[in-house]
């Protein structure tokens, strides 16, 4: 219990406002896929709000040079669980930041359930209001298929995942969700592969240093967090933020993308990119009342809509472009920050770091 203690103690020095999982271990124990269960690194800053009280989805594209429109394809959100109200949140966040409709009823909405009977579970319903609100205000044109596991258990997301990858119109997989290393994790990799060039991504985690599978998988394109900063309502900078996932896997070999990039670690390095995470100022959500989340599970969906818009890009060819000498086209580099108190691997610090990985996106283009 002491270990739980010291990690919210860290964690509170984010000035948060957790969800109720946190207050226990952030991992179960799990030695197999059959054992694992995941948590979703939400943290909501203020609740029942009457106006957004976050960023808007204009001050996000601005910052990340981003088109106001656009988008193709699927983006496919993997959720626990059931959320009742996530096509009405959904038409509200629509309206007030003046965005398509996004509905069943138009074809730009569909909800999945792997089993027709799954329940609700509240730890999991702001998760999945994110996902589905922040994919649609990056990607607007873009269709949005949620897909509901019945839990959060491995299997479970494992089968949802498998729905997803296995359709045809799905160009791209948001996992905002992790948890514990498992010795038999990279015999799961095939779930990440898709026939019809899909591309995965999976938030890295919330709790500072440390790794969480399925970010771990070499089929997966990792996100970190960053902590925004802004003057008169425009980005400045970026640092890394305290409680970004990151480090070095205990199980997985170092991928030959990052070998040739120049890591040397051995083992596969996570996360490989960055996107805003700080709940100070927070995402604006919509979800039973105006709420300010943050966390890296924000990051994952709204990767993924970037790959929507351009549709291009592979874990492959980020590295490669990060390699070049057009680096700083494609990222914002982060050199400040840390998310932990390990010395030089809990450290931004230029090019690639095991806190914000390549960096922030700064076009759609890579």
């Amino acid at each position: 219990m002491v270990s739980v203690i010291l990690r919210v103690s860290f964690l509170s020095l984010l000035g948060l406002i957790f969800v109720p999982y946190l207050l226990y271990p952030v991992y179960a124990k799990t030695s197999s896929i059959d054992t694992f269960e995941a948590r979703p690194p939400i943290h909501i800053r203020k609740s029942s709000q009457i106006n957004p009280p976050g960023l808007s989805p204009d001050q996000v594209k601005a910052m990340y040079h981003l088109p106001q429109s656009g988008g193709s394809g699927t983006i496919a959100i993997i959720a626990g669980y059931d959320d009742p109200t996530v096509e009405n949140d959904l038409n509200v966040f629509s309206k007030q930041f003046n965005l398509p409709a996004c509905t069943s009823s138009n074809g730009c909405f569909e909800v999945h359930k792997i089993v027709s009977s799954t329940k609700a579970n509240s730890g999991w319903e702001g998760e999945t209001s994110l996902d589905t609100q922040w994919a649609h205000a990056i990607a607007p044109k873009a269709k949005i298929l949620l897909v509901e596991a019945k839990t959060a258990g491995g299997k479970d997301l494992l089968a949802a995942v498998d729905y997803a990858r296995k359709r045809a119109d799905v160009v791209s997989i948001s996992m905002s969700w992790g948890g514990q290393e498992f010795s038999s994790e990279e015999t799961m990799d095939s779930y990440f592969k898709s026939s019809f060039g899909a591309v995965f991504f999976a938030a890295s985690g919330d709790n500072g240093f440390g790794v969480q599978w399925p970010a771990t998988s070499v089929n997966v394109i990792g996100v970190g967090g960053t902590t925004p900063h802004f003057s008169n309502s425009a980005v400045t900078s970026e640092t890394a933020w305290l409680g970004s996932g990151g480090g070095i896997s205990s199980f997985v070999a170092e991928p030959s993308f990052q070998l040739s990039y120049g890591l040397n670690s051995k083992k596969r390095s996570v996360p490989d990119v960055a996107y805003a995470a700080d709940p100070n100022p927070g995402f604006s959500v919509y979800h039973k009342g105006w709420i300010a989340v943050g966390g890296t599970s924000a990051g994952a969906p709204q990767w993924a809509a970037l790959h929507s818009l351009g549709k291009d890009f592979t874990i492959l060819s980020l590295y490669h472009d990060a390699s070049g000498k057009k680096y700083t086209s494609y990222f914002r580099d982060i050199i400040r920050g840390l998310n932990g108190d390990c010395g030089t691997v809990c450290k931004a610090g230029k090019a690639y770091d095991t806190v914000t990985g390549l960096g922030s996106p700064l076009t759609t283009l890579f």
